[in-house]
């Protein structure tokens, strides 16, 4: 029925889109028009208001993706807006709900003017935020709230260490931690201190000047955002049966064997049942996001040079407003 929002002489017409043909730099990226799409079952429609970008995005851009990712395709995963139509089979959401969330398990499509979604990883917009705040959320908040509860399972009045707390997951991490009653202990570098202080860490560690293995005892966790030499240093400050987890790479297992310790790299899996939980606690003023630059869609190249380091990258999330371009 709400596929009639869309007059139909209009159902195929064109939108603007970040395009990849061939893997590689940010040049390789066009802004071309292609067709509107169709959402089939399971998937929405979402008129994209805005657009997140992560590193994530680079990876798929240069081939280094850890999925199978066919060419061309349409970059972007974090999206908020609106749904304008619903795919067969989709019950809880509805044309006009103002949505946040990701694209698809492949994370792709996002950097559009419409973007299909699946209906399982998209969910009602936090209503405190704005599209463009709402669309810095998702990937990184839900991949601290998997990292905190379901991999190191910590629970209130435990210890866990987050390696980059000052990064766009740990600043989510800091914060989810305090809020459920766990004490932090955070890595950075000397200019984050204050800002990690702010979102709540109990002890803040600055990296270069400090060796955090020398301060640092029998913790629960390691969350480890870093990677290289943090990583293989992390082993050696839990607790025998703690848990280190990586969301950046692969831990050895024969070093956590020695330590005896849990240690596992795990992939965000981005649900509506997370999105809810986190959209909660953002509402109920228990998180703050952070926005770093803002871009219309049209500079998207530029994004990708940011997080190549080739233009200078500001702190917090970089976004694309779609709605300005």
């Amino acid at each position: 029925m709400t596929r009639s929002i869309i007059p139909q002489n209009n159902a195929h017409s064109t939108m603007m889109a970040w395009r990849v043909h061939e893997f590689g730099s940010p040049e390789v990226m066009k802004f071309e028009p292609v067709p509107r799409p169709e959402p089939g079952p399971g998937e929405v429609l979402v008129k994209v208001a805005a657009a997140g970008v992560g590193p994530w995005d680079g990876w798929i851009r240069s081939g280094k993706s850890a999925l199978p990712q066919p060419l061309p395709l349409t970059l972007g995963s974090d999206l908020s807006g609106e749904i304008v139509t619903v795919g067969p089979g989709v019950s809880e959401l509805r044309a006009g709900d103002q949505v946040y969330g990701v694209t698809n398990p492949q994370f792709i499509g996002a950097y559009a003017e419409y973007a299909l979604a699946s209906a399982g990883m998209v969910s009602n917009k936090p209503t405190s935020l704005t599209h463009i705040e709402a669309a810095s959320v998702p990937v990184v908040a839900v991949t601290a709230w998997q990292a905190l509860f379901d991999r190191a399972q910590l629970k209130p009045g435990q210890t866990v260490v987050i390696h980059g707390a000052a990064g766009n997951v740990g600043s989510y991490a800091v914060q989810l931690a305090r809020r459920v009653g766990v004490q932090t202990i955070a890595t950075v570098s000397a200019g984050d201190i204050s800002l990690v202080r702010n979102l709540g860490a109990n002890t803040v560690i600055d990296y270069r000047s400090q060796h955090f293995e020398e301060h640092v005892r029998d913790a629960d966790a390691v969350i480890d955002l870093v990677g290289g030499e943090t990583q293989t240093r992390s082993f050696q400050v839990l607790r025998r049966g703690g848990k280190l987890i990586s969301a950046v790479s692969r831990p050895d297992q024969d070093i956590a064997k020695r330590h005896g310790v849990e240690a596992a790299f795990f992939l965000v899996n981005v649900t509506s049942e997370y999105l809810t939980k986190v959209a909660r606690f953002i509402d109920g003023g228990k998180l703050r996001t952070n926005v770093g630059a803002v871009l219309p869609l049209a500079d998207a190249r530029e994004a990708h040079l940011m997080l190549e380091r080739v233009r200078p990258q500001p702190k917090g999330k970089i976004v694309l407003d779609v709605g300005a371009s």
